[in-house]
């Protein structure tokens, strides 16, 4: 058996992803909002982009400088026999980069007294560090008067609360035998003690807890409402109501109005602090029709946006052979990064504003009638129209939001399958879960639809071959709870 090395020639095709073609992927998929954080993020780390910002020389000039100025440029135009010399150096002006190249420091932009620190104003406005549940509860419980091992089983039972304010372990989980940390009566003593704690009802084992808590904190509830929850819980959560009142000798009015009052205790107190709040959702495409035509016009909002250019000394500094030329590379580098993403922005609003154009000409009738109307309409359809890849279009649509007068919604909501009614119509899933939510809507709470029951509504408005478990599955996407739960009594 011989061994050997031999050298081969071979040719292929391979795509591969040029890291300009990533980028632009990466900013079109970005929505508005982070589109502005992304744009910051290259301002600060790329020296030669800048804002593209209309110079207005004369808003800082008082009248009478700008008098003075004009009564300057008509002596200067009037004077003749002058020499050419003395326009040198203001054409010369162009070249006073080559000085900055042989200093050692950079120099930093003169600010006026009375301009604004923008760092400063930034940090003014920057919202303070959100504090957690656990940090809430350790500082209450730090000013809590109590003997040291009480103290210790406290901050043991602080660290097992989640953030609803429950305790995920049971007391004794935490106790060991083999530590003389603290006993289970400490356990018992500290829970007691964490349990009237702010917010009220936290350090509860259970919702029934949780409730009485707050009940015998707040010291506004009847004897009535009190027993409801210690003695029915596990029947209240069933809506058994009928049985309730009979075995505590009541009417079933007197049960409602206990149950209303009681819709006032939170189910989940520790989310009132550390709640994570939701961002904003900001439009990308705003929709609005012409009132003469009656067309929609489509735009994008994307007037926040600042526009970006690059440094024009340093496109030249770039090109001029005198500088030096580790100094080049590093421009024309950063000069080529500045053009990509100013090129991926423009790409980006070109297939924004294509790709909800043509949404909005498939989905008319949504924009005129409402969401009873959507029709179905598949992302294929779209990149046919618009001429580009499937993928783009499900990038240009993701995280975005459209604004018309029906309010702000989601652009991918305008994708979906669907199927026709026996008018021949086409709607689409969407459509139909809107229908279902207005039979749930309209019916009688006394007597609740079931999901079969449903299901025939939804054939009497034409919309057959909908099976019962698929009725059950909207109904669930929909957070409607079964007819059991939703009767009133």
């Amino acid at each position: 058996m011989r061994l050997e090395m031999t050298g081969q020639m071979r040719m292929d095709q391979r795509m591969k992803l040029a890291p300009r073609m990533i980028q632009s992927m990466e900013i079109l998929q970005l929505p508005i909002l982070a589109l502005q954080e992304r744009i910051e993020q290259e301002l600060n780390s790329n020296p030669v982009l800048e804002l593209d910002e209309p110079l207005d020389e004369d808003a800082d000039r008082t009248p009478e400088q700008t008098s003075n100025e004009d009564v300057n440029e008509k002596e200067l135009a009037d004077t003749t026999g002058q020499s050419g010399e003395d326009f040198e150096s203001i054409n010369n002006l162009d070249d006073d980069y080559k000085e900055y190249m042989t200093q050692t420091y950079i120099p930093q932009r003169r600010v006026r007294s009375d301009e604004p620190d923008l760092k400063l104003e930034a940090i003014k406005n920057t919202a303070a560090p959100q504090q957690s549940l656990h940090e809430y509860l350790s500082k209450q419980w730090g000013l809590v008067d109590a003997d040291e091992k009480i103290k210790n089983a406290g901050t043991a039972i602080i660290d097992y609360i989640d953030g609803r304010g429950y305790i995920i372990v049971r007391l004794e989980q935490l106790y060991n035998k083999d530590k003389s940390d603290f006993s289970i009566d400490d356990l018992n003593n500290a829970l007691d003690r964490i349990q009237k704690l702010d917010p009220v009802g936290i350090g509860a084992r259970d919702l029934k807890e949780c409730l009485l808590i707050q009940m015998a904190q707040n010291g506004d509830y009847s004897n009535l409402e009190y027993r409801l929850i210690s003695q029915h819980m596990q029947e209240l959560l069933e809506n058994r109501l009928p049985d309730i009142a009979k075995k505590m000798n009541c009417s079933l009015e007197q049960l409602n109005h206990a149950i209303e009052h009681m819709s006032k205790l939170d189910t989940s107190p520790g989310l009132q602090i550390g709640q994570q709040r939701n961002h904003p959702i900001t439009a990308d495409v705003i929709v609005e029709q012409d009132s003469d035509t009656g067309e929609y016009i489509v735009k994008l909002a994307d007037s926040s946006l600042p526009a970006l250019k690059v440094n024009d000394s340093y496109k030249k500094m770039a090109k001029d052979t005198s500088v030096n030329n580790k100094t080049r590379k590093f421009l024309q580098s950063n000069i080529h990064s500045a053009q990509w993403i100013i090129e991926a922005i423009e790409q980006r609003k070109n297939t924004l504003l294509r790709v909800a154009s043509s949404v909005v000409r498939y989905q008319k009738k949504f924009f005129d009638k409402g969401q009873f109307h959507l029709q179905p309409l598949p992302m294929s359809k779209v990149a046919d129209d618009v001429g580009v890849h499937l993928a783009t279009v499900s990038r240009a649509v993701a995280g975005k939001y459209i604004q018309c007068s029906w309010g702000i919604l989601p652009l991918r909501k305008f994708f979906s399958g669907g199927t026709e009614d026996t008018n021949g119509q086409s709607l689409s899933w969407e459509a139909i879960r809107a229908k279902l939510q207005q039979i749930v809507n309209d019916e009688d709470k006394s007597k609740p639809l079931s999901d079969d029951k449903i299901r025939k509504k939804l054939v009497e408005m034409g919309i057959e071959n909908l099976a019962r478990r698929t009725v059950a599955k909207y109904r669930k996407l929909l957070n409607i709870p079964s007819a059991r739960f939703r009767k009133k009594y």
